[in-house]
């Protein structure tokens, strides 16, 4: 798929969001439409592998962590970063034509609140484990961005903390399995989401280390952030080879395109974009994976 291509549908995309004066598509837009498939497709992998039946995989539960994560959740994390970083982000560049800037407004603040808390409403339907692992996934998505330990500022443990991207993966699970996930594909899991953190945070290397923040990236610089996200990739394509081989080489197209994007000209900053489309891709073909043992077996 062309980059003009991922443009263009993208366009399309922020094109049926409300205008953001109106106080939905302020939110729509803080909430990163370009990314909800970040949270929302770990549930749809995770319910693909631990369905029993074709018929599990539209259970209530699954429908409705499904919708959580889709939009609510990611209002609830990008808002709190939003909120925190709102000085940070008068400088950063990359809110002037894709994202947009926190207002302050009390509105955007009660709904970030109240996102947050509709979590709280799968308290009575979540087995414990994927009850712990939801609270785990809160916790971490205040604390990446809010005091007292904001993690994102703290090179290393804001790529680790990154990890709560695949949660909603593990809370789908455990939801319909009614047991956590292989520990493999946890693991795999969240050193995917290291190196993916890591690598989203190289455009704003600059804008970082001119408003002082350190992260993994400020730290390491561009050249050798490359090197970081590709072990982190490679780590996890290794620790989904327990899981399934096939998985394994999937992974694998990770540390090979951030090589060809370390060697090429190509601008980070337009690679960067081109992520949700490849992420979007290896997400489908993980959950067809998943069908394919649901149905076929093996």
């Amino acid at each position: 798929m062309s980059r003009e291509r991922v443009r263009r549908g993208v366009d399309r995309l922020q094109g049926t969001i409300p205008p953001e004066t109106t106080t939905t598509g302020y939110l729509l837009r803080l909430s990163r439409p370009r990314f909800w498939f970040y949270l929302a497709g770990p549930v749809v992998v995770g319910v693909a592998y631990g369905a029993d039946s074709l018929a599990t995989l539209f259970a209530p539960i699954a429908l409705a962590l499904f919708a959580y994560f889709l939009v609510p959740a990611n209002v609830f994390l990008y808002g709190v970063n939003d909120v925190f970083d709102a000085d940070i982000d008068e400088t950063n560049p990359k809110k002037d034509d894709r994202e947009v800037r926190y207002t302050g407004d009390k509105a955007t603040f009660a709904a970030v609140v109240a996102s947050g808390l509709l979590a709280f409403g799968f308290v009575s339907v979540l087995t414990p484990a994927a009850l712990a692992t939801l609270a785990l996934f809160v916790f971490l998505a205040v604390e990446y961005s809010a005091p007292p330990l904001r993690f994102k500022t703290t090179p290393l443990l804001d790529s680790i903390s990154n990890g709560l991207y695949v949660l909603p993966g593990v809370i789908a699970y455990t939801a319909v399995a009614g047991e956590l996930p292989p520990i493999a594909a946890v693991l795999g899991g969240w050193l995917w989401t290291m190196g993916m953190h890591t690598f989203s945070a190289i455009p704003d290397i600059d804008p970082d280390r001119a408003a002082g923040i350190r992260t993994t990236a400020t730290a390491l610089g561009e050249r050798r952030t490359y090197g970081y996200c590709a072990a982190c990739w490679l780590a996890a394509a290794l620790a989904f080879s327990f899981v399934h081989v096939l998985l394994s080489v999937l992974l694998l197209a990770y540390p090979v395109l951030v090589f060809a994007i370390a060697r090429s000209s190509i601008d980070v900053d337009r690679a960067y974009w081109w992520y949700p489309a490849v992420n979007t891709l290896v997400g489908m073909l993980f959950t067809l994976g998943g069908l394919w043992r649901l149905v076929y077996g093996g």
